[in-house]
């Protein structure tokens, strides 16, 4: 137990390292060590991970940051990007959604855009941790909603934490659409925060059926903690600009991609 207790504090001390080179620009290992109150050897020890995911560069006595990280947007900032490529998303998703289904929808815009088409499904149950998507769907629809209650996530308008994962954890769901920062083969699915990367795997462990939406700028991204391989995927939903390479080797491990037209005006 200790030594597990170690790593997720080394994972929680790494992120937090990662935000501070991405904020500063660059940082070094005794500002680390005053800042962790951990020996130099531990904060070398904390770069050279980071580096070899190509979070950070290291120097000589410490670290600068990198343009490959993917960090955290706000809700509010998420919802000005790639909005119409969403919208097409969504549109696609809706596909899979019939009828007396009970499905899970993760955090996020593109999420809420497939939450806004869910009006005229009858006898449909939504799983969610997104306050925006419970909110939308009671005030617009008949949908059954079951909010998986937690700590609130400032500024992101969802709930993490244990309650909401044990509630997760009693439930099943036909479907599962799942949301990411960062999707590529070799590191699977991503995102910035352990805390959302455990509401999203159990959400993927709940589902008989795992759909990832992800519009093309997340393509080849990687954040900072890995929460699913792209074989628990059964299809992912992107847009029409998504990286032909990335499909063509994502489609050979045998995952349905569908590659969402973007229509004018909508």
């Amino acid at each position: 137990m200790a030594k597990q207790t170690g790593a997720m504090l080394a994972q929680v001390r790494q992120q937090t390292i990662a935000e501070l080179v991405q904020k500063m620009g660059n940082i070094t290992v005794n500002e680390l060590c005053a800042r962790f109150n951990v020996s130099p050897a531990t904060i070398r020890n904390d770069l050279r991970s980071l580096e070899s995911r190509s979070v950070i560069k290291r120097t000589h006595g410490g670290a600068i940051s990198t343009t490959k990280m993917v960090y955290e947007l706000s809700t509010v900032q998420k919802e000005v990007r790639n909005i119409n490529e969403k919208k097409a998303i969504a549109r696609a998703a809706l596909e899979f959604i019939q009828e007396g289904d009970a499905i899970a929808l993760d955090s996020g815009t593109t999420t809420f855009e497939l939450a806004r088409l869910l009006t005229n499904i009858r006898n449909l149950t939504v799983v969610t941790n997104d306050l925006q998507i419970a909110s939308w769907l009671e005030q617009n629809t008949s949908v059954n909603i079951l909010l998986a209650g937690g700590q609130v996530r400032r500024n992101f308008r969802c709930t993490t934490g244990q309650s909401a994962l044990e509630m997760l954890s009693m439930l099943h769901v036909d479907k599962a659409f799942i949301a990411v920062n960062g999707v590529s083969i070799k590191s699977g699915l991503t995102t910035p925060t352990m805390d959302m990367a455990c509401i999203k795997k159990q959400m993927i462990d709940s589902a008989d059926k795992v759909i990832l939406l992800a519009d093309s700028s997340k393509i080849g991204r990687t954040a900072f903690v890995t929460y699913a391989p792209v074989s628990v995927l059964d299809v992912m939903i992107t847009d029409e600009f998504a990286d032909s390479s990335f499909v063509d080797s994502l489609r050979s491990t045998g995952v349905s991609v569908i590659c969402s037209k973007i229509e004018a005006g909508r």
